[in-house]
């Protein structure tokens, strides 16, 4: 063991969401709700249209493109994962799924924070509302052609949009199972 196991973390900075800790020479940070869990949406349409949300994302100062997703706990700490998916999925899609199944979970940054992403299929989809996120959010959803979503994807990247990584994951999904077989019927 070295220092930088042996020794306790130490907080530096705390906000609402997030704090800063250092332990020996590791500088990280922490979520600050339950658990340190994000759940992202993997969801299809009726007619297999594959559900993106772009938004501007402050620390990158421009718009992204991403898979619905939200914290796990962040509004009630007993909430299941499931629940969180689907609450998350409504909120900023206005689209409302029967069933919601973790297909992963996962470090999303290993070596900076503590914060775990579990990938949730969501099927069964009602269009309940327009979507757009809460109160404090200003989100556009893109309802993409599942066959067109690289191509749509790579368009978005052109024209200046940053992507999240876990888009390509999320399309992999889509598609396959863990084990890289054939993915069953995403969109009952």
């Amino acid at each position: 063991m070295d220092a930088d196991t042996n020794e306790s973390p130490r907080t530096v900075c705390e906000g609402k969401y997030l704090r800063m800790c250092v332990r020996g020479r590791w500088e990280y940070v922490e979520r600050t709700h339950a658990g340190g869990l994000a759940a992202v949406i993997l969801a299809l349409t009726p007619d297999d249209r594959v559900l993106f949300v772009e938004q501007f994302r402050v620390p990158l100062g421009r718009n992204v493109i991403e898979l619905p997703a939200g914290l796990v706990g962040d509004i009630d700490a007993d909430e299941s994962l499931e629940l969180s998916a689907a609450r998350e999925l409504e909120e900023e899609t206005g689209w409302r799924p029967a069933h919601c199944e973790v297909l992963l979970i996962g470090a999303t940054s290993a070596g900076m924070s503590n914060e775990r992403a579990a990938f949730v299929r969501a099927t069964g989809l009602t269009k309940i509302h327009a979507g757009g996120g809460d109160a404090t959010e200003n989100i556009t959803v893109h309802e993409v052609p599942r066959t067109d979503a690289p191509r749509w994807l790579a368009g978005k990247r052109a024209a200046g949009c940053e992507l999240d990584l876990k888009l390509w994951a999320g399309l992999w999904l889509l598609e396959f199972g863990l084990d890289g077989a054939p993915a069953s019927a995403g969109s009952d």
